[in-house]
């Protein structure tokens, strides 16, 4: 099977839930490139938008996601067989065939307005990033954090796209009234290997530019470094520590790879 230029997934291997399935072969006719998948988005209407979780080993109890699917094609991420719910494959669908849901913040707004609500920091970039490519045009994230912002309320990012760098603006100011704290996601120091694990998000050196510059901007900033990869990457780990700690980050996290 061909790599996919680009991409994580090679290939979309079937829908766990489809009640048809096929298998691609090659019978020699079709000896040419296939076009490189593009990416596209729909758009989702929904009904709510704030997640509660009670998995003990997750420490957040909620969580927003702004999109399905993410286009950092990172291959080894444990978010990919969720697309199944949609009738899609968690191989090339998982971050071709994106979700946007421009409604979020202002169902958000309603979540938070309603009586009972008890405040605890809503995690974003969960099962998604929040800061993946096609966030430039659709600006959900951007509107979550100003709905938090305006409500007063905590949060935390954990994302590996270098599109963060446009919101420093709210983030330091959310900073400055204790309201945001975030991760950046570093797998390798090794830029060949991310673009072979990580194929379209910030190469390893910007991560760590956007941790210094995430620090300098006054917003309190962790390294996680996830996942540890057994062989591929566990030697690496006091390296991205030090290089993580040099770029101002005070904190540091890990999750091996499931």
């Amino acid at each position: 099977m061909r790599p996919t230029k680009g991409r994580g997934a090679p290939f979309d291997p079937p829908c766990r839930y489809a009640s048809q399935t096929y298998e691609p072969v090659d019978d020699g006719w079709d000896g040419g490139q296939q076009p490189a998948p593009t990416t596209r988005v729909e758009v989702e209407h929904a009904k709510a938008v704030l997640t509660r979780n009670r998995s003990p080993d997750v420490p957040f109890d909620r969580s927003v996601n702004p999109y399905r699917g993410c286009e950092h094609g990172c291959i080894y991420c444990y978010a990919r067989p969720t697309h199944a719910w949609l009738g899609l494959s968690p191989g090339l669908d998982f971050e071709t065939r994106l979700v946007a849901k421009p409604d979020a913040p202002e169902l958000l707004r309603r979540a938070l307005a309603k009586p009972g609500y008890r405040c605890a920091p809503i995690a974003l970039g969960t099962n998604t990033d929040p800061y993946q490519p096609i966030e430039r045009r659709w600006r959900v994230t951007r509107g979550l954090l100003e709905v938090l912002s305006e409500l007063e309320h905590p949060c935390t990012i954990t994302t590996k796209g270098a599109l963060i760098e446009r919101d420093l603006d709210l983030l330091a100011d959310m900073a400055a009234r204790r309201l945001v704290h975030v991760q950046i996601s570093l797998t390798t120091l090794d830029a060949a290997l991310a673009r072979t694990l990580e194929p379209r998000a910030a190469a390893p050196h910007r991560r760590l530019a956007l941790i210094r510059a995430l620090h300098e901007a006054g917003v309190p900033v962790a390294v996680m470094i996830a996942p540890v990869i057994p062989v591929l990457t566990d030697h690496e780990m006091e390296r991205l520590l030090e290089a993580a700690r040099e770029a101002g980050a005070r904190s540091a996290g890990w999750i091996l790879v499931r």
